[in-house]
């Protein structure tokens, strides 16, 4: 990616209050972006969007992506050149208490998008980000490319399957390669899971379930201690969606069709591993223990593979798990002492991207 193509790019952003969201807006005002955001209310308290004061560099709008015809007035208000989707019900264990929610949100929250996007007009490049639980999770140890099968066992997963599919179905009915020369938009999934990072306190996520107990001098519990995920720092995908974004609008539908991003595969690693690592670095006593009880269906082995993200965007993650992790403990306890968490997140932003320009 480069960072002197998004200066005074107008980028529209949905989900700009929750934790990626958040990130990603203040690396776009650090490189000198027109940024706006639709969005709910902070999903959380405390919340990245609050802690880090990302609304004080952009235009943010509070809004339900269920409601297309607010959405569709904020989009023709701003006419932005670039669109990056990521308002979405995140939580696979609350799809199973919230399905409706989940499956309005997901999937007709990125119909709503999209067609608002066709309707505006003059919009260049659209990323529509899923997950990497969209896939028909088979079990099995190697990675799942791009082409493999939509699915998704609970009703996050699937629905995030379902939003592939319509986005799919957009691209071939109304942004179609054939007629780029009279639309003139190209659009694009991205693909990525297990993200984390400082400033995120969502429920039933491992890494802020162990923050949050650590921080109140707590023993975190665990429910399944043997999962394989593919683990990677917020900056990583987030690098790799500005990446595709860049490619659609200089070089449109090229690369308008669906993008893995997630960490290297020695950094797939089992639940446990991420625990004891993070009680090592948190130190001050910390300690972990086992959860009884039955669960929901989780997946328990979950891989993408990244190939064509490095032959053709030349993307990679650059940051280890085991510093990502270190990167984690750095941020929570900067807040638990009240620092300047706007000025230290985008201080880490800078530092990840001299790292990546340090890997090309």
């Amino acid at each position: 990616m480069n960072p002197k193509f998004w200066k005074g790019k107008k980028v529209f952003v949905t989900g700009h209050t929750g934790f990626k969201g958040g990130w990603l807006c203040l690396w776009l005002q650090e490189m000198g972006a027109v940024v706006k955001g639709y969005a709910l209310a902070a999903p959380t308290t405390p919340s990245l969007f609050i802690e880090a004061n990302v609304a004080e560099g952009m235009e943010s709008e509070e809004g339900d992506i269920r409601d297309f015809y607010q959405l569709l007035k904020s989009i023709s208000d701003f006419k932005p050149e670039i669109v990056i989707h990521m308002a979405a019900q995140p939580l696979v264990r609350l799809s199973y208490d919230a399905p409706i929610d989940t499956y309005s949100t997901n999937v007709m929250g990125t119909v709503h998008l999209l067609e608002a996007v066709r309707q505006v007009g003059g919009i260049k490049a659209v990323v529509n980000v899923t997950s990497d639980k969209c896939y028909e999770n088979r079990e099995w140890v190697w990675g799942y490319r791009e082409d493999e099968a939509m699915g998704g066992y609970d009703p996050y997963s699937n629905s995030k399957g379902c939003a592939e599919l319509v986005a799919s179905s957009y691209r071939q009915s109304f942004f179609n390669k054939a007629n780029y020369h009279e639309h003139g938009c190209a659009l694009a999934s991205a693909r990525a899971g297990n993200v984390i990072g400082g400033g995120d306190w969502a429920e039933d996520r491992l890494i802020p379930d162990m923050l949050n107990a650590f921080s109140d001098n707590k023993s975190v519990e665990i429910r399944s201690p043997y999962a394989i995920r593919p683990w990677q720092h917020v900056l990583e995908p987030l690098s790799g969606y500005l990446s595709v974004a860049e490619h659609l609008y200089a070089q449109g539908c090229e690369f308008a069709e669906g993008w893995n991003f997630g960490p290297r595969d020695e950094d797939a690693k089992p639940v446990e591993w991420i625990v004891d690592k993070l009680v090592s670095n948190w130190g001050e006593g910390a300690s972990w223990t086992l959860s009884d009880g039955k669960h929901p269906h989780e997946a328990h082995y979950l891989k993408l593979d990244c190939s064509k993200a490095k032959m053709r965007l030349n993307w990679q993650a650059v940051w280890s798990l085991e510093y990502t992790l270190t990167k984690i403990v750095g941020w929570q306890k900067a807040w638990l002492n009240a620092g300047d968490m706007k000025q230290y997140t985008v201080n880490e932003i800078k530092e990840y991207m001299a790292a990546r320009v340090g890997t090309k």
